[in-house]
């Protein structure tokens, strides 16, 4: 497990889930460890990782997981949400959350989790505040910035960057299957933490496209090659008949000549 940690947490520092805001909140004052010239304030790592720790264990006490409701506005954070709930069997709402979901029982998509998770506390208020009116626990990914009312479980964390976002959900989804016993901790897990992270649309067009332009470069490299080939072949068989009618334009002056006599 210490090797685990150590690992754990070399791996946090590289994707910069230490890395704080240049604001802080009262409440996470006990999570920072330092400020830099800058003033950007430096979360504990150590700390981050017992809380992912505790997170974990609170998310296995739930019995059904379909009862887990794991939400998040941000965009970075929604394909990180989705791969959690592939690998946990959690409901994973990522995008706009719909007001009433935990309160408003006409609607059609009501839901009564026993546990929420969000990636922001600011940015999924909505949730929290619908989850504190239905008396539901709350998981949150708090960066130093971070409201943390009706926050029950805050995992202190870089929550606005893509990589930070997505090793958080990778670690919290690795432990929770260590403690479900589906993974074994002594052969880890093979599935990769890149797997997690957001990717723009434009990149996977970008991708789609590259190939159909080195195709289509390539035929018109061929094209124009098969244009040079035509068009040395014609200059070779055509010209020296060109000069062959040679004899025609001169044969054409004179008699140009004698029309010039008539006049």
């Amino acid at each position: 497990m210490a090797l685990t940690r150590e690992e754990d947490i070399q791996t946090m520092l590289v994707c910069k889930t230490h890395l704080g805001t240049r604001n802080i909140d009262h409440r996470m004052k006990r999570y920072v460890f330092r400020r830099t010239a800058d003033g950007i304030h430096i979360i504990n790592i150590g700390k981050t990782w017992e809380k992912i720790m505790i997170a974990a264990k609170v998310i296995v006490t739930i019995e059904n997981p379909a009862d887990i409701i794991v939400a998040s506005q941000r965009p970075y954070g929604s394909r990180a949400v989705l791969k959690f709930s592939q690998y946990t069997g959690a409901q994973a709402l990522a995008g706009r959350w719909m007001p009433g979901t935990l309160t408003n029982q006409i609607t059609t998509k009501y839901l009564e989790p026993r546990l929420l998770m969000v990636t922001d506390p600011r940015m999924d208020a909505q949730a929290v505040k619908e989850a504190a009116y239905a008396n539901i626990p709350v998981i949150a990914l708090a960066d130093t910035d971070s409201p943390l009312e009706h926050v029950d479980v805050a995992i202190p964390a870089n929550n606005k960057g893509k990589e930070s976002i997505a090793l958080l959900y990778w670690l919290l989804a690795r432990e929770v299957q260590y403690l479900r016993g589906t993974l074994n901790r002594a052969n880890g897990w093979e599935v990769m933490v890149d797997s997690f992270f957001w990717k723009d649309p434009a990149e996977f067009e970008q991708e789609e496209d590259k190939p159909a332009q080195e195709n289509w470069g390539a035929a018109k490299a061929d094209d124009w090659n098969q244009g040079a080939d035509t068009w040395e072949a014609g200059a070779d068989g055509n010209w020296d008949g060109a000069a062959a009618g040679g004899g025609d334009w001169g044969e054409a002056a004179p008699a140009a000549a004698d029309d010039g006599n008539n006049w």
